[in-house]
């Protein structure tokens, strides 16, 4: 068996006007986040990880801002598609782990959702898919309250079915 494992790290500033979109579902806010697609920092990070995880180039690789195609996508059909990137590898997802970090608002009863919705969308139990939120204290751009940020752990295997994976 061959296990990789890989981090995705992602910001994006508060912008008004649009909707809030954390784990690929929309949380009630005055403000959204700024970015070419969706901008779900989460699903970003998760993204990232996996892709490194698998040796494949990152998400501004995979998915240009300069591409009109992903303007205002939702980062859960692009999920969908690192998905398939990684099983067409022949790698399997173990488990993510993933931290929101972020002032405003309070995520805690959004949790939850978030697990069952990038559960389903990589076919993977609840329980192989963590997530938390924390804030930066009031350090910094983040503890400001100017944006958030995210930063997710995947592990992927290889060589193993997913029924017998760890």
């Amino acid at each position: 068996m061959k296990l990789r494992v890989g981090i995705g790290i992602d910001f994006h500033r508060f912008q008004e006007g649009r909707p809030l979109v954390l784990g690929g579902m929309v949380v009630p806010h005055e403000d959204g986040l700024g970015g070419h697609s969706d901008a779900d920092v989460l699903l970003h990070a998760v993204m990232d990880a996996l892709l490194g995880a698998a040796g494949l180039p990152d998400i501004g690789v995979q998915f240009p801002n300069s591409d009109v195609r992903y303007l205002d996508v939702s980062s859960l059909a692009l999920l969908g598609r690192v998905k398939d990137l990684v099983s067409a590898g022949g790698w399997h997802i173990g488990n993510i782990d993933a931290t929101i970090i972020a002032e405003r608002p309070h995520l805690a009863s959004y949790i939850p959702a978030m697990k069952q919705v990038i559960a389903q969308a990589l076919g993977l139990a609840p329980e192989e898919v963590g997530v938390k939120a924390t804030t930066a204290e009031g350090v910094g751009v983040l503890g400001r309250g100017e944006g958030m940020a995210a930063w997710a752990v995947v592990l992927l295997q290889k060589g193993v079915p997913k029924s017998e994976n760890l």
